[in-house]
């Protein structure tokens, strides 16, 4: 996917643990993982926005958008 989620890095700034992460934002630490690992498919803005509030930055903080692979593009 050409999406990358960069949470770990904003997580890490902010010295937040997943489990803390997810307990603010009011999703499962399971699903936090998918969004982490980029196994996720999308992302409702709610979700988003809440992260957003919580790590106080901004979307373009944690989201990429990177060109796929050569010939594929």
């Amino acid at each position: 996917m050409a999406i990358i989620v960069n949470l770990d890095v904003i997580m890490a700034k902010r010295k937040m643990s997943a489990g803390e992460l997810s307990d603010k934002i009011g999703i499962t630490p399971a699903n936090l993982s998918i969004l982490k690992n980029n196994k996720a498919k999308a992302i409702r803005f709610s979700t988003l926005e809440e992260i957003c509030r919580v790590l106080d930055c901004q979307p373009g903080d944690i989201l990429e958008y990177k060109k796929g692979d050569a010939g594929h593009e």
